[in-house]
Protein backbone atom coordinates (compact mmCIF):
# COMPACT_ATOMS: atom_id res chain seq x y z
CA UNK A 1 0.00 0.00 0.00
CA UNK A 2 1.37 3.35 -1.04
CA UNK A 3 1.83 5.78 1.84
CA UNK A 4 -0.43 8.83 1.52
CA UNK A 5 1.19 12.25 1.53
CA UNK A 6 -0.76 15.48 2.11
CA UNK A 7 0.23 19.10 1.61
CA UNK A 8 -0.60 20.47 5.04
CA UNK A 9 -1.70 24.12 4.86
CA UNK A 10 -0.87 24.61 8.55
CA UNK A 11 2.83 23.83 8.12
CA UNK A 12 2.84 24.72 4.39
CA UNK A 13 4.62 21.50 3.49
CA UNK A 14 3.95 18.01 2.26
CA UNK A 15 3.59 15.57 5.14
CA UNK A 16 3.24 11.83 5.47
CA UNK A 17 -0.31 11.03 6.54
CA UNK A 18 -0.15 9.33 9.92
CA UNK A 19 -3.69 8.91 11.25
CA UNK A 20 -4.58 9.48 14.87
CA UNK A 21 -6.28 6.08 14.83
CA UNK A 22 -5.72 3.93 11.72
CA UNK A 23 -8.99 2.11 12.43
CA UNK A 24 -11.00 5.33 12.54
CA UNK A 25 -10.06 8.02 10.02
CA UNK A 26 -12.03 11.25 10.57
CA UNK A 27 -12.34 14.12 8.09
CA UNK A 28 -14.38 17.34 7.97
CA UNK A 29 -14.88 19.65 4.97
CA UNK A 30 -16.89 22.87 5.01
CA UNK A 31 -19.99 22.54 2.86
CA UNK A 32 -22.21 25.14 1.15
CA UNK A 33 -24.29 28.01 2.46
CA UNK A 34 -27.66 27.18 0.91
CA UNK A 35 -29.34 30.33 -0.39
CA UNK A 36 -28.80 29.88 -4.15
CA UNK A 37 -27.62 27.35 -6.73
CA UNK A 38 -24.12 25.97 -6.21
CA UNK A 39 -21.45 27.20 -8.60
CA UNK A 40 -18.59 25.32 -10.15
CA UNK A 41 -16.21 26.38 -7.36
CA UNK A 42 -18.50 24.68 -4.83
CA UNK A 43 -18.46 21.59 -7.06
CA UNK A 44 -14.67 21.46 -7.11
CA UNK A 45 -14.47 21.43 -3.33
CA UNK A 46 -17.04 18.64 -3.07
CA UNK A 47 -15.38 16.55 -5.78
CA UNK A 48 -11.87 16.97 -4.34
CA UNK A 49 -12.81 15.83 -0.85
CA UNK A 50 -15.13 13.11 -2.10
CA UNK A 51 -12.20 11.75 -4.13
CA UNK A 52 -9.88 11.97 -1.14
CA UNK A 53 -12.43 10.18 1.06
CA UNK A 54 -12.66 7.44 -1.59
CA UNK A 55 -8.86 7.14 -1.57
CA UNK A 56 -8.81 6.86 2.22
CA UNK A 57 -11.51 4.16 2.11
CA UNK A 58 -9.42 2.16 -0.35
CA UNK A 59 -6.63 1.99 2.24
CA UNK A 60 -8.28 2.11 5.68
CA UNK A 61 -11.10 0.00 7.17
CA UNK A 62 -13.21 2.85 8.54
CA UNK A 63 -13.50 6.46 7.37
CA UNK A 64 -16.00 9.00 8.71
CA UNK A 65 -16.43 11.96 6.39
CA UNK A 66 -18.48 14.93 7.61
CA UNK A 67 -19.47 17.85 5.39
CA UNK A 68 -21.97 20.39 6.70
CA UNK A 69 -24.82 22.50 5.43
CA UNK A 70 -24.87 26.13 6.59
CA UNK A 71 -28.59 26.88 6.80
CA UNK A 72 -28.50 30.04 8.95
CA UNK A 73 -26.48 33.02 7.74
CA UNK A 74 -26.97 36.69 6.93
CA UNK A 75 -26.89 35.93 3.17
CA UNK A 76 -29.69 33.39 3.68
CA UNK A 77 -31.76 35.92 5.63
CA UNK A 78 -31.29 38.54 2.90
CA UNK A 79 -32.21 36.09 0.10
CA UNK A 80 -35.32 34.90 1.95
CA UNK A 81 -36.44 38.51 2.54
CA UNK A 82 -35.92 39.41 -1.12
CA UNK A 83 -37.96 36.41 -2.26
CA UNK A 84 -40.49 36.84 0.56
CA UNK A 85 -40.30 33.16 1.52
CA UNK A 86 -39.70 31.45 4.88
CA UNK A 87 -36.03 30.77 5.55
CA UNK A 88 -36.49 27.03 6.07
CA UNK A 89 -38.33 26.78 2.74
CA UNK A 90 -35.41 28.48 0.98
CA UNK A 91 -32.71 26.39 2.67
CA UNK A 92 -34.52 23.08 2.20
CA UNK A 93 -35.02 23.84 -1.49
CA UNK A 94 -31.37 24.63 -2.16
CA UNK A 95 -30.09 21.81 0.06
CA UNK A 96 -32.10 19.35 -2.03
CA UNK A 97 -30.85 20.91 -5.27
CA UNK A 98 -27.25 20.87 -4.04
CA UNK A 99 -27.44 17.21 -3.04
CA UNK A 100 -29.01 16.26 -6.37
CA UNK A 101 -26.31 18.18 -8.26
CA UNK A 102 -23.67 16.36 -6.23
CA UNK A 103 -25.26 13.00 -7.02
CA UNK A 104 -25.11 13.92 -10.72
CA UNK A 105 -21.36 14.48 -10.27
CA UNK A 106 -20.98 11.03 -8.66
CA UNK A 107 -20.20 12.69 -5.32
CA UNK A 108 -21.10 10.19 -2.63
CA UNK A 109 -23.19 11.56 0.27
CA UNK A 110 -20.96 12.35 3.26
CA UNK A 111 -21.31 9.92 6.14
CA UNK A 112 -22.78 12.79 8.15
CA UNK A 113 -24.24 16.01 6.74
CA UNK A 114 -25.07 18.19 9.76
CA UNK A 115 -27.18 21.33 9.44
CA UNK A 116 -26.18 24.32 11.52
CA UNK A 117 -29.71 24.94 12.85
CA UNK A 118 -29.72 21.46 14.42
CA UNK A 119 -26.77 22.33 16.68
CA UNK A 120 -27.63 25.76 18.10
CA UNK A 121 -27.96 24.48 21.68
CA UNK A 122 -24.49 22.92 21.41
CA UNK A 123 -23.19 26.24 20.04
CA UNK A 124 -24.60 28.16 23.00
CA UNK A 125 -22.87 25.77 25.43
CA UNK A 126 -19.64 26.11 23.44
CA UNK A 127 -19.76 29.92 23.64
CA UNK A 128 -20.53 29.81 27.36
CA UNK A 129 -17.38 27.74 27.84
CA UNK A 130 -15.28 30.32 25.96
CA UNK A 131 -16.67 33.11 28.12
CA UNK A 132 -15.93 31.10 31.26
CA UNK A 133 -12.33 30.58 30.01
CA UNK A 134 -11.94 34.36 29.50
CA UNK A 135 -11.54 33.87 25.75
CA UNK A 136 -14.79 35.61 24.82
CA UNK A 137 -16.99 38.42 26.14
CA UNK A 138 -20.54 39.73 25.78
CA UNK A 139 -21.47 43.30 24.83
CA UNK A 140 -24.95 44.58 23.93
CA UNK A 141 -26.28 41.14 22.99
CA UNK A 142 -23.17 40.30 20.96
CA UNK A 143 -20.55 37.77 22.00
CA UNK A 144 -17.03 38.27 20.61
CA UNK A 145 -13.97 36.05 20.63
CA UNK A 146 -11.06 38.01 22.06
CA UNK A 147 -8.28 37.33 19.54
CA UNK A 148 -5.34 38.48 21.77
CA UNK A 149 -6.32 35.72 24.23
CA UNK A 150 -5.16 33.11 21.70
CA UNK A 151 -1.41 33.54 21.06
CA UNK A 152 -1.29 31.25 18.01
CA UNK A 153 -3.83 33.28 16.02
CA UNK A 154 -2.63 33.74 12.44
CA UNK A 155 -0.53 30.55 12.36
CA UNK A 156 -2.62 28.87 9.65
CA UNK A 157 -2.80 31.85 7.31
CA UNK A 158 0.63 33.25 8.29
CA UNK A 159 -0.74 36.79 8.48
CA UNK A 160 0.34 39.69 10.64
CA UNK A 161 -2.19 41.92 12.44
CA UNK A 162 -2.71 44.36 9.56
CA UNK A 163 -3.21 41.52 7.08
CA UNK A 164 -5.65 39.87 9.44
CA UNK A 165 -7.76 43.00 9.63
CA UNK A 166 -7.71 43.50 5.87
CA UNK A 167 -8.44 39.86 5.10
CA UNK A 168 -11.40 39.61 7.42
CA UNK A 169 -12.89 42.91 6.16
CA UNK A 170 -13.86 43.77 9.73
CA UNK A 171 -15.85 46.91 10.38
CA UNK A 172 -14.61 49.24 13.08
CA UNK A 173 -16.79 48.68 16.12
CA UNK A 174 -16.93 50.61 19.39
CA UNK A 175 -18.23 47.60 21.30
CA UNK A 176 -15.20 45.41 20.55
CA UNK A 177 -12.23 45.26 22.92
CA UNK A 178 -9.98 44.70 19.90
CA UNK A 179 -10.81 45.28 16.24
CA UNK A 180 -9.58 41.76 15.37
CA UNK A 181 -12.20 40.22 17.65
CA UNK A 182 -14.84 38.31 15.73
CA UNK A 183 -18.46 37.52 16.47
CA UNK A 184 -19.59 34.25 18.05
CA UNK A 185 -23.20 35.31 18.65
CA UNK A 186 -25.22 38.19 17.27
CA UNK A 187 -28.62 39.56 18.30
CA UNK A 188 -31.70 39.00 16.15
CA UNK A 189 -34.53 41.44 15.64
CA UNK A 190 -38.15 40.32 15.85
CA UNK A 191 -38.25 39.80 12.08
CA UNK A 192 -35.03 37.74 12.01
CA UNK A 193 -34.60 34.07 12.98
CA UNK A 194 -33.29 33.69 16.48
CA UNK A 195 -32.84 31.41 19.46
CA UNK A 196 -33.09 32.17 23.16
CA UNK A 197 -29.69 32.43 24.81
CA UNK A 198 -28.08 33.89 27.97
CA UNK A 199 -27.34 36.99 25.84
CA UNK A 200 -30.86 37.41 24.48
CA UNK A 201 -32.56 36.38 21.25
CA UNK A 202 -29.92 35.81 18.60
CA UNK A 203 -28.09 33.47 16.27
CA UNK A 204 -24.59 31.96 16.02
CA UNK A 205 -21.69 33.25 13.96
CA UNK A 206 -20.58 31.22 10.96
CA UNK A 207 -17.16 30.33 12.37
CA UNK A 208 -18.69 28.92 15.53
CA UNK A 209 -21.09 26.73 13.56
CA UNK A 210 -18.32 24.66 11.95
CA UNK A 211 -16.38 24.38 15.22
CA UNK A 212 -19.31 22.79 16.95
CA UNK A 213 -20.51 20.58 14.09
CA UNK A 214 -17.04 19.13 13.59
CA UNK A 215 -16.41 18.54 17.30
CA UNK A 216 -19.82 17.00 18.03
CA UNK A 217 -19.66 14.61 15.08
CA UNK A 218 -15.98 13.71 15.07
CA UNK A 219 -14.56 14.68 18.47
CA UNK A 220 -11.29 16.59 18.58
CA UNK A 221 -8.62 16.21 17.53
CA UNK A 222 -9.65 14.67 14.21
CA UNK A 223 -7.41 13.84 11.27
CA UNK A 224 -8.20 16.20 8.40
CA UNK A 225 -9.99 19.52 8.00
CA UNK A 226 -10.59 20.67 4.44
CA UNK A 227 -12.25 23.33 2.35
CA UNK A 228 -11.71 25.85 -0.38
CA UNK A 229 -8.72 28.20 -0.37
CA UNK A 230 -11.07 31.12 0.22
CA UNK A 231 -11.91 29.67 3.67
CA UNK A 232 -8.32 29.59 4.92
CA UNK A 233 -8.73 33.07 6.35
CA UNK A 234 -10.66 34.14 8.28
CA UNK A 235 -12.99 31.15 8.56
CA UNK A 236 -10.55 28.35 9.32
CA UNK A 237 -8.24 30.60 11.28
CA UNK A 238 -11.19 31.55 13.49
CA UNK A 239 -12.26 27.92 13.84
CA UNK A 240 -8.82 26.99 15.15
CA UNK A 241 -8.78 29.89 17.63
CA UNK A 242 -12.16 29.01 19.14
CA UNK A 243 -11.73 25.25 19.27
CA UNK A 244 -8.24 25.39 20.74
CA UNK A 245 -9.27 28.08 23.21
CA UNK A 246 -12.16 25.88 24.36
CA UNK A 247 -9.68 23.19 25.45
CA UNK A 248 -7.07 25.72 26.67
CA UNK A 249 -4.51 24.79 24.01
CA UNK A 250 -2.24 26.90 21.79
CA UNK A 251 -1.56 23.99 19.41
CA UNK A 252 -3.78 24.01 16.25
CA UNK A 253 -3.12 20.28 15.76
CA UNK A 254 -5.20 19.60 18.86
CA UNK A 255 -8.20 20.64 16.78
CA UNK A 256 -7.31 19.04 13.43
CA UNK A 257 -4.00 17.36 12.63
CA UNK A 258 -3.87 18.17 8.88
CA UNK A 259 -5.37 21.02 6.87
CA UNK A 260 -6.13 20.74 3.14
CA UNK A 261 -7.34 23.51 0.82
CA UNK A 262 -8.33 23.29 -2.83
CA UNK A 263 -7.57 26.08 -5.28
CA UNK A 264 -9.90 28.48 -7.08
CA UNK A 265 -11.74 27.94 -10.36
CA UNK A 266 -11.27 30.67 -12.97
CA UNK A 267 -13.35 31.12 -16.14
CA UNK A 268 -11.32 31.60 -19.31
CA UNK A 269 -8.54 33.08 -17.21
CA UNK A 270 -10.80 35.42 -15.20
CA UNK A 271 -11.76 35.10 -11.54
CA UNK A 272 -15.44 34.27 -11.05
CA UNK A 273 -17.37 37.31 -9.83
CA UNK A 274 -20.83 38.87 -10.00
CA UNK A 275 -19.34 42.05 -11.48
CA UNK A 276 -17.91 40.10 -14.45
CA UNK A 277 -21.14 38.12 -14.76
CA UNK A 278 -19.12 34.93 -15.30
CA UNK A 279 -20.29 32.74 -12.42
CA UNK A 280 -21.11 29.28 -13.79
CA UNK A 281 -23.91 27.64 -11.85
CA UNK A 282 -23.65 23.89 -11.62
CA UNK A 283 -27.35 23.45 -12.27
CA UNK A 284 -26.95 25.18 -15.65
CA UNK A 285 -23.76 23.32 -16.52
CA UNK A 286 -25.43 19.96 -15.94
CA UNK A 287 -27.99 20.84 -18.61
CA UNK A 288 -25.24 20.80 -21.24
CA UNK A 289 -22.79 18.17 -19.96
CA UNK A 290 -23.06 14.89 -18.11
CA UNK A 291 -21.84 14.88 -14.52
CA UNK A 292 -19.03 12.42 -15.15
CA UNK A 293 -17.48 14.72 -17.76
CA UNK A 294 -17.70 17.72 -15.43
CA UNK A 295 -16.16 15.74 -12.59
CA UNK A 296 -13.22 14.56 -14.68
CA UNK A 297 -12.62 18.09 -15.98
CA UNK A 298 -12.46 19.39 -12.41
CA UNK A 299 -9.98 16.63 -11.48
CA UNK A 300 -7.72 17.43 -14.44
CA UNK A 301 -5.75 19.96 -12.39
CA UNK A 302 -3.99 19.17 -9.11
CA UNK A 303 -6.43 20.18 -6.39
CA UNK A 304 -4.23 22.86 -4.75
CA UNK A 305 -3.70 24.72 -8.04
CA UNK A 306 -6.11 27.10 -9.72
CA UNK A 307 -8.15 25.46 -12.45
CA UNK A 308 -9.21 27.40 -15.52
CA UNK A 309 -12.61 26.27 -16.79
CA UNK A 310 -12.99 26.43 -20.55
CA UNK A 311 -14.59 24.55 -23.45
CA UNK A 312 -11.35 22.76 -24.33
CA UNK A 313 -11.07 21.32 -20.80
CA UNK A 314 -14.55 19.81 -21.09
CA UNK A 315 -13.87 18.45 -24.56
CA UNK A 316 -10.67 16.74 -23.41
CA UNK A 317 -12.55 15.09 -20.53
CA UNK A 318 -15.26 13.89 -22.90
CA UNK A 319 -12.73 12.40 -25.35
CA UNK A 320 -10.89 10.63 -22.53
CA UNK A 321 -14.07 9.10 -21.13
CA UNK A 322 -15.27 7.90 -24.53
CA UNK A 323 -11.88 6.31 -25.19
CA UNK A 324 -11.81 4.56 -21.81
CA UNK A 325 -15.39 3.35 -22.06
CA UNK A 326 -14.74 1.93 -25.53
CA UNK A 327 -11.87 -0.09 -24.07
CA UNK A 328 -13.96 -1.20 -21.10
CA UNK A 329 -16.76 -2.49 -23.34
CA UNK A 330 -18.33 -5.69 -22.00
CA UNK A 331 -16.39 -5.50 -18.70
CA UNK A 332 -18.46 -7.15 -15.98
CA UNK A 333 -15.89 -7.58 -13.18
CA UNK A 334 -15.87 -6.30 -9.61
CA UNK A 335 -15.53 -2.50 -9.39
CA UNK A 336 -14.52 -2.36 -5.73
CA UNK A 337 -11.69 -4.89 -5.47
CA UNK A 338 -8.63 -4.73 -7.59
CA UNK A 339 -5.07 -3.61 -7.98
CA UNK A 340 -3.94 -0.27 -9.35
CA UNK A 341 -1.30 -1.13 -11.89
CA UNK A 342 1.22 1.25 -13.36
CA UNK A 343 1.71 4.52 -11.46
CA UNK A 344 -1.95 5.26 -10.70
CA UNK A 345 -1.75 4.46 -6.99
CA UNK A 346 1.57 6.29 -6.60
CA UNK A 347 0.13 9.51 -8.01
CA UNK A 348 -3.16 9.37 -6.11
CA UNK A 349 -1.27 8.83 -2.86
CA UNK A 350 1.08 11.73 -3.59
CA UNK A 351 -1.08 14.62 -2.40
CA UNK A 352 -3.99 13.46 -4.57
CA UNK A 353 -2.21 14.14 -7.87
CA UNK A 354 -5.22 13.35 -10.06
CA UNK A 355 -3.77 14.81 -13.32
CA UNK A 356 -0.83 12.39 -13.20
CA UNK A 357 -3.15 9.52 -12.25
CA UNK A 358 -5.31 10.31 -15.31
CA UNK A 359 -2.16 10.48 -17.46
CA UNK A 360 -1.17 7.03 -16.16
CA UNK A 361 -4.57 5.69 -17.19
CA UNK A 362 -4.04 7.18 -20.65
CA UNK A 363 -0.65 5.51 -20.87
CA UNK A 364 -2.17 2.16 -20.00
CA UNK A 365 -4.71 2.62 -22.77
CA UNK A 366 -2.04 3.58 -25.31
CA UNK A 367 0.61 1.03 -24.36
CA UNK A 368 -0.96 -2.25 -23.36
CA UNK A 369 2.12 -4.43 -23.90
CA UNK A 370 3.09 -4.89 -20.24
CA UNK A 371 -0.29 -6.15 -19.05
CA UNK A 372 -3.13 -8.22 -20.44
CA UNK A 373 -6.35 -6.40 -21.26
CA UNK A 374 -8.30 -8.06 -18.43
CA UNK A 375 -5.82 -6.77 -15.82
CA UNK A 376 -5.91 -3.27 -17.30
CA UNK A 377 -9.71 -3.20 -17.33
CA UNK A 378 -9.87 -4.34 -13.72
CA UNK A 379 -7.33 -1.70 -12.69
CA UNK A 380 -9.12 1.08 -14.60
CA UNK A 381 -12.48 0.30 -13.05
CA UNK A 382 -10.92 0.17 -9.58
CA UNK A 383 -9.20 3.52 -10.25
CA UNK A 384 -12.53 4.85 -11.46
CA UNK A 385 -14.08 3.83 -8.16
CA UNK A 386 -11.61 6.18 -6.42
CA UNK A 387 -11.78 8.99 -8.98
CA UNK A 388 -15.58 8.76 -9.22
CA UNK A 389 -15.59 7.95 -12.95
CA UNK A 390 -16.45 4.85 -14.99
CA UNK A 391 -19.57 4.60 -12.83
CA UNK A 392 -21.80 3.41 -15.66
CA UNK A 393 -21.71 0.09 -17.39
CA UNK A 394 -19.78 0.60 -20.65
CA UNK A 395 -22.78 -0.56 -22.66
CA UNK A 396 -24.98 2.06 -20.97
CA UNK A 397 -22.65 4.92 -21.90
CA UNK A 398 -22.24 3.78 -25.50
CA UNK A 399 -25.99 3.44 -25.86
CA UNK A 400 -26.60 6.79 -24.29
CA UNK A 401 -24.06 8.41 -26.59
CA UNK A 402 -26.68 8.00 -29.35
CA UNK A 403 -28.34 10.98 -27.66
CA UNK A 404 -26.89 14.36 -26.77
CA UNK A 405 -26.66 15.50 -23.15
CA UNK A 406 -29.92 17.47 -23.25
CA UNK A 407 -31.81 14.49 -24.70
CA UNK A 408 -30.31 12.09 -22.16
CA UNK A 409 -31.26 14.43 -19.31
CA UNK A 410 -34.86 14.63 -20.58
CA UNK A 411 -35.00 10.82 -20.76
CA UNK A 412 -33.83 10.54 -17.15
CA UNK A 413 -36.44 13.13 -16.14
CA UNK A 414 -39.21 11.07 -17.75
CA UNK A 415 -37.92 7.89 -16.09
CA UNK A 416 -38.04 9.61 -12.69
CA UNK A 417 -41.60 10.78 -13.41
CA UNK A 418 -42.56 7.23 -14.39
CA UNK A 419 -41.09 5.90 -11.13
CA UNK A 420 -43.16 8.44 -9.17
CA UNK A 421 -46.30 7.36 -11.03
CA UNK A 422 -45.58 3.68 -10.31
CA UNK A 423 -45.11 4.47 -6.64
CA UNK A 424 -48.47 6.28 -6.67
CA UNK A 425 -49.96 3.17 -8.35
CA UNK A 426 -50.80 5.15 -11.49
CA UNK A 427 -49.76 2.30 -13.76
CA UNK A 428 -51.63 3.68 -16.76
CA UNK A 429 -49.62 6.91 -16.61
CA UNK A 430 -46.37 4.95 -16.10
CA UNK A 431 -47.12 2.75 -19.14
CA UNK A 432 -47.83 5.85 -21.21
CA UNK A 433 -44.33 7.18 -20.47
CA UNK A 434 -42.79 3.81 -21.34
CA UNK A 435 -44.67 3.83 -24.67
CA UNK A 436 -43.63 7.42 -25.36
CA UNK A 437 -39.97 6.58 -24.84
CA UNK A 438 -40.25 3.40 -26.90
CA UNK A 439 -41.62 5.41 -29.81
CA UNK A 440 -38.47 7.54 -29.61
CA UNK A 441 -36.19 4.51 -29.84
CA UNK A 442 -35.60 4.04 -26.10
CA UNK A 443 -36.14 0.76 -24.31
CA UNK A 444 -36.58 0.73 -20.53
CA UNK A 445 -35.16 -2.09 -18.42
CA UNK A 446 -36.68 -2.54 -14.95
CA UNK A 447 -34.75 -4.47 -12.30
CA UNK A 448 -34.50 -4.61 -8.51
CA UNK A 449 -31.67 -2.05 -8.72
CA UNK A 450 -33.94 0.41 -10.54
CA UNK A 451 -34.69 1.42 -14.12
CA UNK A 452 -32.03 1.73 -16.82
CA UNK A 453 -32.45 2.44 -20.51
CA UNK A 454 -30.86 1.64 -23.82
CA UNK A 455 -31.13 2.88 -27.36
CA UNK A 456 -32.85 0.81 -30.00
CA UNK A 457 -31.11 2.83 -32.72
Amino acid sequence: MNTIYIHDSLLNQKRKFEPIDSNNIRMYACGPTVYNYAHIGNARMAIVFDTFARLLRSKYPNVTYVSNITDIDDKIIEAANELNVPINELTEKYTDIYNQDMANLNVLPPDIQPKATEYVEDMIKFIEKLIKNDKAYEKDGHVFFHVPSYPSYGKLSNRDIEQQLAGSRVQVSEIKKNQQDFVLWKPSSDCQPGWDSPWGLGRPGWHTECCVMSEVNLEIPFDIHGGGQDLLFPHHENEIAQSCASIDSDNPEEYAKYWMHNGFVTIDGEKMSKSLNNIILLNDLLKDHDGETIRLALLSSQYRKSLDWNKNLVKQAEVFLNKAYDFLDNYDGDDTKGELIGNISKHLSNDLDTPKAITSINELLKNRNSYDDASIKKSLVYAGNILGIFCKKPSERSQQNDFDDAEAKEIEKLINKRNDLKQAKDFEGADAIRDELYSKGIELIDSKEGTSWKSKK
